[in-house]
């Protein structure tokens, strides 16, 4: 299993705008696509108007395959359009769980 954490922090005008159109239409295409939603934040402290989303994979080639379809729908590229140009920084990380981890 692996898991990526993606921060998306915004220009902060469009922060909550970004977040009722990701619940609105986002959110659904992800779940389609990727399907292994874990987690959906934002900041309270440190770096404000961030989205925090994890997402779960059988392995990095799931993972590969997955954003690969996500990225070939039409819809998905209508949506991205919208938020892409409220996105000041994007970060993303694999995360391998450890022996003990509850999240294996």
């Amino acid at each position: 299993m692996v898991y990526e954490e993606r921060n998306y922090t915004f220009q902060p005008a469009h922060f909550q705008r970004f977040l009722k159109l990701f619940e609105a239409e986002g959110l659904a295409l992800m779940n389609e696509h990727l399907g292994g939603l874990v987690g959906y934040f934002v900041s309270e402290t440190g770096e404000l108007n961030t989205a925090v989303h994890l997402w779960a994979y059988a392995d990095l080639a799931d993972r590969e395959r997955r954003r690969a379809a996500m990225w070939a729908d039409p819809r998905w590229i209508a949506y991205a359009d919208k938020v892409l140009p409220w996105i000041v920084r994007m970060e993303t990380r694999l995360l391998k769980p450890t022996s003990f981890s509850p999240l294996r």
